[in-house]
């Protein structure tokens, strides 16, 4: 820290705010510490008679709060269109949607930069739709100057890619296949295809239609692949999918030839979830009877997923163990709540 002239002050940094005083008008800091003085400043600075300054003095090696801010925002976005940064303030950049998309967070790395101290990377949680404007992460260095080596460890462990995606939602076409024989027959209506047909619109999805095929695991194999056909990107079997003797549904997923990536999800609502995947990477998901009833379920959880295109994998279902308990609030938080994860 040293004193110069305020008239020479032009490219240096105060080392504490500056208060100005306008009677009956305004008390508060004009200028806050860590503040790079430009040009314009030096009037206001004289006219709050503050003829000389305390600012820092810069050093090889040293960043200034700003500086570091900047390097934490390339490693969380890099030069990602789909997010943006905020202004910088006082050493703190925030990260914005600029899309509607599915948030993601490498929370490895994300904690090995937040474990190097001097420095914090803040985010909501991944794996969640957020909307455009949502703010997504805070990035700041905590003292006003920081080594730059600091910052090279940062990036080091960050490495050639950012720690936060903002995936774009792709259109779907999405075909429905409602089993239960109690469906197929009409003893029932079918209350489970309007919920379903209801979340993927959410997401500008296009349903090709809906079958009935009952409880036959022939019939339920048959519409599956018939979707496929018809150029389903996403195929949804509805009921049928606990352990009970008479349910045909995951042995007809099965025998569609897919790929069984889970049968079973530590999350409740939704812990009979089945995802597998047909050839060409095609999700068919065996949904579990509460989607027709709760609120939210694990379907609420994968289905931003499915919808970015992003593979749904027997790791991810395993980490949605923690927060992966629906707490029914009377006001439902997701995707803000995430099962408890936020709030």
């Amino acid at each position: 820290m040293k004193l110069i002239r305020t008239e020479d002050a032009v490219g240096h940094v105060l080392c504490h705010d500056m208060t100005r005083i306008v009677k009956d008008e305004f008390k508060g800091p004009a200028f806050r510490k860590g503040h790079i003085v430009q040009p314009e400043d030096i009037p206001v600075l004289l006219s709050m008679g503050k003829e000389t300054l305390y600012v820092w003095e810069k050093q090889p090696g040293m960043l200034h709060e700003d500086e570091g801010a900047e390097i934490l925002y390339r490693i969380c976005a890099g030069d990602s269109e789909n997010l943006l940064p905020t202004d910088i303030k006082e050493g703190k950049i925030e990260v914005k949607a600029n899309i509607d998309g599915l948030f993601l967070v490498d929370n490895a790395r994300l904690q090995a930069i937040n474990s190097l101290g001097d420095m914090m990377i803040a985010t909501r949680h991944g794996h969640l739709p957020v909307k455009k404007g949502d703010k997504l992460a805070g990035t700041r260095v905590i003292p006003l100057v920081i080594h730059e080596d600091r910052l090279k460890q940062a990036q080091q462990l960050a490495g050639d890619t950012p720690i936060l995606q903002l995936l774009p939602f792709h259109h779907k076409k999405v075909g429905i296949v409602a089993t239960g024989s109690e469906v197929k027959k009409g003893l029932i209506k079918d209350t489970f295809t309007p919920v379903l047909e209801a979340k993927v619109q959410e997401f500008g999805a296009e349903v090709l239609g809906h079958t009935y095929p009952g409880d036959d695991p022939a019939a339920i194999t048959a519409d599956i692949l018939a979707f496929r056909k018809q150029g389903a990107d996403l195929i949804l079997c509805s009921g049928g999918m606990s352990v009970d003797p008479d349910d045909k549904t995951p042995l007809a997923i099965k025998n569609t030839g897919a790929s069984i990536v889970s049968y079973g999800a530590p999350v409740l609502p939704g812990a009979m979830l089945l995802v597998s995947y047909l050839e060409e990477n095609v999700p068919v998901i065996g949904l579990p009877g509460c989607v027709m009833y709760a609120k939210r379920t694990v379907f609420d959880l994968i289905l931003p997923l499915l919808m970015a295109d992003v593979p749904v994998t027997a790791r991810d279902l395993s980490a949605m163990g923690q927060g992966g308990l629906c707490l029914n609030c009377p006001e439902c938080h997701y995707p803000n709540c995430g099962f408890g994860k936020g709030w």
